[in-house]
């Protein structure tokens, strides 16, 4: 396990630029690999996401081949092969809960894996919801957790119901496969929902690639059967939760930072978090493909942000929250409690060990902003508390990442991009 020490940094003014975004890329993959004819991702991202989720969609028929510049797919044209062995996944949660829907539309028994974390996280109500279209969805510990078994048979279709998910990925789950079911199929919210935003990027993949959703509103969801995903040429757009961090340096270090390869208008949740850095005191100006962030005094009092929709910048937000001189309470996050790590006992942890005060509450956390200082940083294998603290380790001297490799699940070029600053 690999540790570095950050060095601080004055005067900065930086560009950078940022790889393709993770959610794109892997429901590009997906979808291509379903699709009929070729298809050619650029600006993709490899990570070992990624490279888990490639895995995977090869041992279930489609050709993939990744060159310097694109990763070139062969589609299956729906045609699912069935590996005959377990398809592991590490701690890759997207690939897991997609992957259980694509293999319903397979034949015989497909079992899906993944590392001791992966295999905590819940995936029950899409267990449950591919039980109602026919599907025999198990888990094997009957835990509700992976791994998983699917006796695929095909997907019959008709109206599914998800009642107080704790994950978007559920429905986009449902929605990828359900062009293959036999008949029309009706996917009905109720209760709360977190992350839609995901879902609306799920639905411009699919329609990108052929296939039209209705969507009456954000709690009803209409797929027809019998349409097909055409392969196409893709661009993958820059990955904004990733860009998050050199935002947040622009803040700490009251420099400037332009980020490039980002879609200001990107229905990326988290690009909302620039929002609330303006609320708070930094200045933002947004190009066609890059967006530059310019850190002044940050505001005090206190601020309430509810990050339902924007979950994977939280930990961004929790940093900055420490050298913010306030209050700031983050709700709405339960559900990061399923990340790769408890995400908000590991944030209320780390804080603390830097000397801020900060809270674990049900739906989130509270922090009382302060001065941080040295402390070596515990990172639960869990990219995104790596990457977030490192990057408050550009204004605070004497901050050191425990397992600075962990990095490589979503950006394995973190570390060269923050040496770059």
């Amino acid at each position: 396990m690999k540790t570095i020490e950050i060095r601080p940094i004055k005067n900065l003014s930086a560009e950078v630029s940022i790889p393709g975004s993770k959610s794109y890329t892997q429901r590009a993959l997906i979808i291509a690999s379903v699709a009929w004819g070729k298809s050619f991702l650029r600006n993709h991202l490899i990570s070992e996401d990624v490279t888990f989720l490639i895995e995977g969609l090869r041992s279930l028929g489609a050709g993939i081949v990744t060159t310097d510049e694109d990763i070139i797919i062969s589609g299956t044209g729906g045609k699912i092969s069935n590996p005959g062995k377990e398809i592991y996944l590490g701690n890759n949660g997207t690939a897991m809960r997609f992957l259980t829907g694509l293999v319903s539309i397979g034949k015989g028994e497909f079992a899906l894996t993944g590392d001791g974390r992966l295999c905590e996280r819940p995936i029950k109500p899409l267990l449950d919801a591919l039980e109602t279209l026919s599907v025999d969805a198990r888990s094997r510990n009957n835990d509700g957790r992976p791994p998983v078994i699917i006796n695929a048979n095909g997907i019959q279709g008709g109206e599914v119901i998800f009642t107080n998910i704790e994950s978007s990925q559920y429905l986009s789950s449902m929605l990828i496969c359900a062009p293959f079911a036999e008949r029309n199929t009706e996917i009905r919210l109720r209760g709360s929902a977190v992350s839609l935003p995901y879902v609306n990027m799920t639905i411009e993949m699919m329609e990108k690639f052929g296939v039209e959703v209705i969507k009456n509103n954000p709690d009803h969801y209409i797929i027809k059967n019998n349409q097909r995903y055409v392969g196409r040429r893709h661009m993958v757009e820059g990955d904004v939760s990733n860009a998050s961090y050199f935002f947040l340096a622009s803040a700490l270090c009251k420099g400037k930072v332009r980020v490039l390869n980002i879609n200001p208008s990107t229905l990326q949740g988290d690009i909302g978090l620039l929002n609330i850095m303006e609320r708070l005191g930094c200045s933002v100006i947004k190009g066609e493909n890059w967006v530059e962030v310019a850190g002044g005094e940050m505001k005090g009092g206190e601020y309430i942000f509810d990050m339902k929709n924007m979950p994977d910048v939280a930990p961004t937000l929790a940093v900055l929250a420490a050298m913010r001189p306030g209050r700031t309470i983050i709700k709405g996050v339960a559900h990061l409690r399923l990340k790769e790590s408890n995400r908000i006992a590991a944030l209320v942890n780390e804080l603390t060990r830097t000397g801020v005060m900060a809270e674990e509450r049900d739906d989130g956390l509270i922090i009382n902003g302060g001065h941080p200082h040295a402390a070596e940083i515990e990172t639960y294998n869990d990219h995104r508390i790596a990457m977030s603290f490192a990057t408050l380790g550009l204004a605070v001297p004497g901050i050191k990442i425990k397992d600075r490799d962990c990095v490589n699940k979503s950006f394995p070029g973190f570390w060269n991009e923050l040496e770059r600053l």
